[in-house]
This record gives C-alpha cells, sequence and structure tokens, in this order.
C-alpha cells in the first residue's frame, strides 16, 4: 500500500510503501546503482519520518545495485534494505 510522503514532511517524489502494520519502505526502484550520496538523502528522509513517527520502522526497498559503503551507513542507521527486481 503506497503512503502520502507528505504525511511526513518528504517531497512527493519520495515513494513510501507500508511493509507492514510497523514498518514502511522508501521505494528506490532505480537501473543505477545507489552510491553514499543516495544513502546520505535516504538517512535524511528516514529522519523525518522519525521526527513524525518515532516507532515506526523504516526500511529501503531496491534492486541489487547498491553499493557496499551505502550498506554499511544504512546498517549503521539501523535501516533494513528489502531487494526487489525492476520487471
Amino acid at each position: 500500500m503506497i503512503i502520502d510522503a507528505s504525511e511526513y514532511n518528504l517531497n512527493k517524489r519520495v515513494v513510501l510503501e507500508k511493509v507492514d502494520s510497523d514498518t514502511i519502505g522508501i521505494v528506490k526502484l532505480v537501473k543505477s546503482t545507489i552510491i553514499t550520496k543516495d544513502a546520505l538523502k535516504i538517512i535524511e528522509s528516514v529522519k523525518q519520518i522519525k521526527e513524525i513517527n518515532p516507532d515506526i520502522n523504516v526500511a529501503l526497498i531496491c534492486t541489487e545495485n547498491i553499493c557496499s559503503k551505502s550498506i554499511a551507513l544504512l546498517s549503521e542507521n539501523s535501516i533494513q534494505i528489502v531487494t526487489r527486481i525492476i520487471t
């Protein structure tokens, strides 16, 4: 289920999806590789979401194209990574 990003004061281009009752995912399904710069933006979005709802878990829904530094950075910030295949 898609969630309106404006509920969390995020840009309307950010796609949020309800994963389960206490987890939402930031959807970033791109063909290019997610690099550290992208990971920092994702972390900022997570901080904004946590300001509105501190009890919610946030995951990144993306393709397998993510650099190892980004994976480490997201893990340090307790952001789960869920991979999907683009069809």
